[in-house]
């Protein structure tokens, strides 16, 4: 598994920062890209290599043969071609969303009684769904790109969710936003769900489970053929928050969705349909979470698209001081901000029309501007 950490300086022939996940005969290969000039060392079962992209194969080569050196040159070009170019637009069953010409915001729809943030705010079983629906429409007309509708809290210590309860609440709400060619995605870890609410008008499967929950639900998603959304999580919403501990978090996740990619290619999900998400605040700490926001470039090496939510997140409320969760704008502008600046194509948020001016902002700022748009457009 190959991740750039800095490519910056390659186009004009320079080095590169990469590092390589279990790679045989890793020692070696360092040895061999010291000896050429760059500078290498392994770190767990990582090679961390700071030279040209070829001289990493060319050691390789030496070390292991074309048998290794082959393998090794795809995924190296592979990953600094995606760290270099920038994100590309994503196909739906609704429309392209324009994740390479400007972010795209994501706005969150729950119809629960119990999510962290706006629990019952938008779900009011009496009348149901017309507070949804009602405030979805406000999300579009502030700027939404897209609405993601979710039947069940993944809050810490949430408890599941029977599914047909799950169903009632997020099917009249997905059929009304289709209906009027909203873009939906449907946030659910159930195969079921994910199939209703597609043939209902949902447009992605957004899964905070990596298809860990419901043993059936990546095989759906194949059948169904839309855009999934995969995110790292450690544990259940009921017990990821019980001391979660990595040695590098941004490495062991960005290793956990090379991972699944992978396996969901193998069962027929195509990689120009697969979105990525590292798992703000699903299994972190706040020194976690401050970690990936940091290094959310990074995983623009895997060469999809990278969606981060942060929005009224719990280690908002650690570093601010705010405790109400829906009180939390600021921390939560100003790091939706941040990772479109570092690479972020899709941000999912709870305060839209704040967060879509800060974003057009940060892009125009970052210095890399898409495909298409001219900086500070």
């Amino acid at each position: 598994m190959v991740r750039v950490v800095d490519a910056s300086l390659v186009p004009s022939g320079g080095p590169a920062r990469i590092s390589v996940s279990r790679l045989p005969l890793a020692a070696e290969v360092a040895s061999a890209v010291a000896a050429a000039g760059g500078v290498a060392e392994v770190v767990e079962d990582r090679l961390l290599a700071t030279a040209r992209p070829s001289q990493l194969v060319d050691a390789a080569g030496r070390r292991g043969g074309a048998d290794l050196a082959g393998p090794l040159e795809i995924e190296v070009e592979r990953a600094v071609a995606s760290w270099l170019g920038g994100p590309v637009d994503l196909a739906t069953p609704s429309g392209a969303l324009p994740c390479g010409s400007r972010p795209v915001v994501m706005g969150i729809l729950n119809v629960t009684p119990d999510s962290f943030s706006d629990g019952g705010s938008h779900y009011r079983p009496e009348d149901h769904p017309a507070a949804a629906i009602a405030h979805a429409r406000r999300m579009l007309e502030e700027g939404a790109d897209l609405v993601d509708v979710g039947g069940e809290s993944t809050r810490p210590g949430a408890e599941p969710v029977p599914e047909d309860e799950e169903l009632r609440r997020v099917l009249p709400v997905v059929e009304a936003l289709a209906a009027d060619d909203v873009t939906v995605s449907i946030d659910t870890s159930k195969a079921n769900v994910a199939r209703r609410a597609v043939e209902a008008g949902a447009a992605i499967v957004n899964d905070v489970s990596a298809g860990t929950n419901d043993g059936l639900l990546l095989r759906t998603v194949a059948e169904l053929g839309v855009p999934y959304v995969v995110m790292h999580m450690r544990g259940t919403p009921r017990t990821m928050q019980r001391d979660p501990r990595y040695t590098d978090v941004v490495a062991e996740v960005y290793d956990f969705l090379s991972d699944q990619i992978r396996r969901l290619e193998l069962l027929g999900i195509r990689r120009d349909l697969l979105v990525v998400d590292p798992g703000i605040g699903f299994g972190k700490t706040v020194a976690h979470n401050l970690e990936l926001l940091r290094r959310v470039r990074e995983f623009t090496s895997l060469g999809r698209p990278v969606l981060i939510g942060t929005s009224r997140k719990s280690f908002l409320g650690t570093i601010s001081g705010v405790e109400e969760a829906s009180e939390r704008l600021e921390g939560s502008i100003v790091t939706a901000a941040i990772a479109v600046a570092r690479g972020a194509s899709i941000v999912r948020v709870h305060d839209v029309a704040e967060t879509v001016r800060a974003v057009r902002v940060a892009a125009a700022l970052s210095g890399d501007p898409r495909p298409g748009q001219e900086p500070g457009a």
